[in-house]
């Protein structure tokens, strides 16, 4: 949205609930609507910190969200709007359920300067969204690892290669493999086996920029597509995630397994399909894997014109 501030009496005509908080993410607008479904008023919430008013969201089990969770925290963070299924502790104590929606909100020079939620307790659109949710859920993602499915994934990469190829838009592969898997799988079973993949898939995503994106690629590969960057940023990308399987343990037992991952990454390239931009993040994966695993290995620039690309 490109005002700056949605007018008190507006906002109070909405016949559903109206949250707005600023950068430094205090609450500055709550409407008639978002009391009468909460039981909060306006001066239990306004001018406090999202976090210090008790109007904020909880898990479906009624426990504290970490703030990566939140919808409206994540619009403010990074200007990409959401909508997802949110959670109150009403002030009598029971749980409300509500459909969010959050949109960023910019000054005139197209500045960040805050985020709102509009929230409905109306249970029409709560069932549709969810029944929505379980579609997309059957045939978009992975139903071992909750991260997109190849499908999912491959049709994002072919909307990032049609944005490239109408407004220049840059964007990386990262193809991610999971080193010795067999070894888990033959030594302790399969059941560890879905165990590491699901703590390898959990990794990336709460490791990725909101503007990214993961998804199984099938057995014990993965592939994260990250936008707007270069060679060097794509780079940092997946040494992130490389540090950050590496650093998470998994408890066998009387042993703490340890989880890596070989990593090759690529940018898009001037004539690049879906199949040559993977083939090329692919062979640097088994690069990585040559040289030792547990390391990444991303392309360079290609040479000048007459010369050969790697």
């Amino acid at each position: 949205m490109d005002e700056e501030r949605i007018p008190g009496a507006l906002a109070d005509r909405l016949f559903d609930g109206l949250m707005e908080i600023d950068v430094k993410r205090r609450v500055r607008l709550w409407n008639r609507s978002a009391t009468r479904m909460t039981g909060y008023t306006a001066e239990q919430v306004l001018g406090k910190a999202y976090n210090a008013q008790p109007a904020h969201h909880v898990s479906e089990a009624g426990l504290e969200l970490p703030d990566g969770l939140v919808p409206l925290l994540g619009t403010v963070r990074d200007g990409q709007p959401r909508e997802a299924m949110g959670y109150f502790v009403h002030a009598d104590g029971y749980r409300l359920t509500t459909l969010v929606r959050t949109q960023p909100l910019f000054d005139r020079r197209h500045r960040l300067v805050g985020a709102v939620e509009i929230f409905t307790d109306n249970k029409g659109l709560i069932a549709a969204f969810q029944a929505m949710q379980r579609t997309q859920e059957t045939v978009l993602f992975d139903p071992l690892t909750g991260i997109g499915n190849r499908p999912h994934i491959e049709a994002k990469i072919r909307g990032a290669i049609e944005d490239y190829r109408r407004q220049a838009s840059d964007f990386g592969i990262l193809f991610i493999d999971i080193d010795h898997f067999k070894d888990f799988n033959d030594r302790y079973g399969h059941l560890l086996g879905d165990k590491v993949l699901r703590a390898t898939a959990n990794t990336l995503r709460q490791n990725l920029r909101g503007s990214d994106s993961c998804g199984r690629w099938g057995g014990e590969e993965f592939v994260v597509l990250a936008h707007n960057l270069d060679l060097a940023g794509l780079a940092k990308v997946a040494e992130k995630l490389r540090r950050a399987v590496a650093d998470t343990g998994i408890r066998e037992k009387d042993a703490d397994l340890r989880v890596t991952v070989s990593v090759g990454g690529s940018l898009i390239r001037p004539g690049d399909s879906l199949e040559s931009l993977l083939e090329r993040a692919d062979r640097l994966m088994y690069e990585s894997k040559r040289q030792g695993r547990n390391r990444v290995t991303v392309d360079q620039a290609p040479e000048p014109v007459g010369g050969v690309l790697p």
